[in-house]
């Protein structure tokens, strides 16, 4: 009875747990910004995955520690203004499409399994629509309300600032 027990114990314990990570369903943000600058002009300025830091007001340094800036595989770290630190990795690259997609592989950030790609459209002549797209799960401690937060704060405060730089 007892080898029942401690089978029906272990069993319950692996559904439970099946059950709770299948309940972490991933996140998703989508913000976009319209521009009053051509396309190509505002990719010319989010293109270089090496210097985020110069349209993003949250980043004080971005180094390229791997690979080629540009090339799929490339890996670069950012320096957040609060000394804090995030590791990134390119995993798509296209100039012609004006898209960029990465992952982040180590950070301060409340999230984990992050996956984003930045990608600008024409609007006209003189016209461009920046879209930043990301999908995440919550990093313990944090819940989904602070993952969400954390991301849209991000994406809000680098696409303000990309906006005001280029009008």
């Amino acid at each position: 009875m007892s080898k029942l027990l401690i089978a029906l114990s272990l069993a319950a314990i692996g559904f439970t747990e099946q059950a709770n990570a299948e309940s972490s369903a991933k996140l998703y943000v989508i913000k976009s910004v319209n521009i009053n600058a051509p396309a190509d002009k505002t990719w010319e300025k989010i293109a270089k995955f090496g210097d985020l830091g110069a349209w993003h007001p949250a980043v004080a340094k971005t180094e390229i520690t791997a690979g080629t800036d540009g090339k799929k595989g490339a890996k670069r770290t950012l320096t957040l203004q609060d000394g804090g630190k995030i590791n990134e990795k390119l995993t798509a690259y296209s100039a012609k499409n004006k898209t960029l997609s990465y992952i982040i592989t180590d950070s301060v950030l409340p999230v984990s399994e992050y996956a984003s790609n930045l990608s600008v459209h024409s609007n006209g002549a003189d016209k461009s629509v920046v879209v930043w797209e990301g999908s995440f799960l919550p990093k313990a401690p944090a819940d989904e309300k602070a993952a969400s937060d954390t991301i849209t704060g991000v994406y809000d405060g680098g696409l303000a600032n990309l906006k005001k730089i280029l009008e």
